[in-house]
């Protein structure tokens, strides 16, 4: 695989990127992001099973989120089979990969046990709501802080594994390897990407809030929560998430120098 080194502003370009395909169809595309999202709850709600099935799945909806960029972005139509059509694409793999991030995670979790004594392990893997004075007495700071340093690598793993896998064929430690490595040469258009993803998706979303709050607060507080700011919010949302998912394919798209058409 040839990866291409990028610079910084690579990863903002990336997000402006995600958008303009977004734009190309705002409805479909939102309601794939929707269904990708309701297809990975059902599964976490089967008991026992659940948590693994949504694990082994998310590999393969991703690639087909990832489709549905590529296919908005060189003019064709999208729809329910575009998500699901990203399973049937080296199917053994994209089950193989999601079990092993589940693995991962799972144990750098266990991992902060050495840290807090396993209070995050327990909070994060609770099968019943945990009392609230038991997490306002945790302090998962710290622990918080070691599991985002170990799990860097694995994301970083699995940032294009999955499409590498259904896209070019690649087996599981190929996929990994080559997704790793280009996520290392381009450390600086990810961190630059990062910050994007923390302005477009965390902080400009709370400002709009607040200020919808602070306007709007004047009547009955949960008559504007549920017909005039839940419903914007929610919109800014399917926006905000459906340009990251579209912005995954762009940051492959540059980084595995992929042409815009075929």
């Amino acid at each position: 695989m040839q990866t291409r080194t990028l610079p910084a502003a690579a990863g903002w370009r990336w997000i402006g990127a995600g958008f303009a395909i977004f734009r190309r169809n705002p409805p479909m595309l939102s309601m794939l992001v929707v269904s990708y999202w309701l297809t990975v709850l059902v599964l976490n709600v089967l008991p026992i099973i659940g948590a693994l099935a949504a694990s082994l799945v998310i590999p393969g909806l991703s690639v087909g989120l990832m489709q549905a960029a590529r296919d908005l972005e060189r003019g064709r139509t999208i729809g329910l089979p575009t998500l699901f059509g990203g399973l049937r694409q080296n199917t053994r793999t994209l089950l193989a990969l999601g079990a092993l991030y589940l693995g991962a995670t799972i144990a750098v979790l266990g991992l902060s046990a050495l840290v807090d004594g396993g209070e995050l392990l327990h909070f994060m893997l609770a099968s019943k709501a945990v009392d609230r004075q038991e997490i306002e007495d945790a302090n998962f700071l710290l622990p918080s802080l070691f599991v985002m340093i170990l799990m860097a690598p694995v994301l970083m793993a699995y940032w294009f594994a999955p499409v590498l896998a259904a896209w070019h064929g690649l087996g599981v430690g190929k996929s990994l390897f080559f997704s790793f490595v280009a996520c290392w040469i381009n450390w600086r258009a990810f961190l630059a990407y990062g910050a994007g993803m923390v302005l477009v998706a965390g902080i400009i979303p709370g400002l709009i809030f607040g200020l919808l709050l602070g306007i709007l607060s004047g009547g009955d507080s949960n008559f504007v929560s549920l017909f005039i700011i839940m419903p914007f919010m929610t919109m800014i949302a399917l926006i905000v998430f459906s340009t990251i998912y579209a912005s995954y394919y762009a940051s492959y798209r540059d980084v595995f120098d992929i042409p815009d058409v075929d």
